[in-house]
């Protein structure tokens, strides 16, 4: 028996509920989530601290420009990973004790 919608294939559930499995899976491991905020701020200091030595201290030339740029693309990496990292550490832990569709009488998880 195929399913109503043919854009779905059988036995594979709807978008929203994949990703509301996939921002749930995402609470599960707080320990990954903080190394990325970690992880994103020093990739991101680093970036600045490029930028800053490129202006600074380099004279003008494609070096400066060069450094500046590899600079500004760790300095991006870096505020995208941690803000990921801090999404999910903060706004989806909020989304899963919303959503937590589990036994109401049993308690919270500990971390």
């Amino acid at each position: 028996m195929s399913h109503p919608d043919p854009d779905i294939p059988d036995g594979q559930p709807p978008l929203g509920s994949r990703i509301k499995t996939f921002l749930l899976r995402q609470t599960d491991n707080p320990r990954r989530n903080l190394n990325w905020v970690i992880s994103g701020a020093v990739l991101f200091f680093l970036g600045s601290g490029l930028v800053f030595y490129a202006e600074k201290q380099l004279p003008s030339s494609l070096a400066q420009e060069l450094t500046a740029l590899v600079g500004l693309a760790c300095l991006s990496i870096g505020a995208i990973l941690a803000a990921c990292g801090y999404i999910s550490l903060s706004f989806l832990r909020i989304y899963r004790f919303i959503n937590d569709e589990s036994d109401p009488k049993r308690s919270p998880p500990r971390h």
